[in-house]
């Protein structure tokens, strides 16, 4: 079965076309995103929202659009079947726009400012829905990049090649996935060699999702911090809630990197890359109630129907580990008030520390509390 025909089931959501469920929408217009950067400071709102507003934002995948990939994605993407292109994949590929090698491959929409943000607060992102705009993707893995950095791809073609549903350029593999519906869920459909396919859940996400740093010097889009950003938590998904840190007066929320799926690490270096229209409530935290809701984390925290979720990032695996333990004995002390010994045996006994990604050069680990052990203290 190829992809050209199982592609095209779900219909193609251009910009400005199909449902808006909220009350803004913020297109990913070309001379307004950002392509590798991410907002600071000194940057202009793209819209302004009241508090505990809901924008509908498309966001915009950057596979097809790179230059390793011929900054064309129209004629790209459709190597792989007779499928819709986004109008504004299109647009931001053929801009002014300059995406070199020094700059991170990620297509950042925003910033949106939210009246009443000040720095001390926290800015609670809720994901409401996540639809896909397109019902297709890729996994890409470079050269120097990923967790077998100079091992894969194996393949060192100068001359792009197409092995069944995979395109090798010097030094890059990416491979096309489709979605489809079976047996009642959404999966991402891979070749997986001549008349085979591999199949693997769909659970869409945004990777980058941050609030601009106070500062006026340029920021990239591939490290995430404090502020956020290219975080890559696949738990973040419908119905999650994100808290960031407030920096900077509206707090300038921004969003990108959407995903369709991936797994904890992020390993060959992207997950299924792909276009999603998501709608958000942007609300926030006075600084004065953060202790209540976040205890004594002042970093990126997920939090889950079933979890809290605080996260540690640093370029060493190992110290990623340790701000991670450490915000999560910060949370459960600073919101319930346990002795940090007490809540360092707990986490050792119950709380479940996963690698967010290790492939962004600041890696990611975050920590898993089930709310159910701490119901009779809430």
């Amino acid at each position: 079965m190829s992809a050209a025909t199982v592609v095209g089931a779900s219909p193609t959501l251009q910009p400005g076309q199909g449902a808006v469920r909220g009350e803004h929408y913020l297109p990913s217009r070309a001379d307004e995103v950002r392509w590798g950067w991410l907002p600071n400071a000194d940057a202009s709102p793209a819209l302004r929202v009241a508090d505990g507003a809901t924008v509908t934002i498309d966001t915009l995948s950057h596979e097809g659009l790179l230059a390793d990939q011929g900054r064309d994605p129209a004629r790209y993407i459709r190597q792989f079947g007779d499928v819709d292109v986004l109008d504004d994949a299109v647009e931001v590929a053929a801009s002014g726009l300059v995406n070199g090698p020094d700059d991170g491959p990620h297509v950042v929409t925003g910033p949106v400012a939210v009246a009443g943000a000040r720095p001390g607060d926290m800015l609670r992102v809720d994901v409401l829905d996540l639809a896909y705009r397109v019902p297709y993707g890729f996994v890409s893995n470079r050269h120097g990049f990923g967790a077998l950095a100079g091992e894969y791809p194996q393949d060192r073609d100068s001359t792009p090649t197409r092995h069944v549903d995979r395109m090798i350029t010097d030094g890059s593999v990416s491979h096309f996935a489709w979605v489809e519906h079976r047996a009642g869920r959404d999966v991402g459909v891979m070749d997986a060699g001549p008349g085979r396919t591999v199949q693997f859940a769909l659970a869409p996400f945004l990777g980058l999702m941050g609030t601009a740093p106070a500062t006026s010097d340029a920021v990239p889009s591939v490290p995430p911090g404090d502020h956020g950003g290219n975080i890559d938590i696949k738990h973040a998904g419908v119905g999650a809630t994100l808290y960031l840190p407030v920096s900077v007066d509206g707090a300038l929320f921004y969003t990108g990197d959407p995903h369709f799926a991936q797994g904890n690490g992020e390993v060959a270096l992207t997950a299924l890359e792909a276009s999603l229209r998501a709608t958000l409530r942007l609300s926030v935290v006075p600084a004065a109630q953060v202790p209540g809701v976040l205890g004594g984390v002042r970093t990126p925290v997920v939090e889950t129907a079933t979890h809290w979720i605080p996260t540690g990032m640093d370029p060493d695996l190992d110290e990623a580990m340790r701000h991670a333990v450490r915000h999560a004995v910060a949370f459960l002390h600073g919101r319930f008030g346990v002795p940090r010994s007490v809540a360092l045996a707990y986490l050792s006994a119950a709380g479940d520390f996963e690698v967010s990604q290790v492939v962004d050069a600041v890696k990611g680990v975050h920590c898993l509390i089930p709310k159910a052990d701490w119901a009779a203290w809430v």
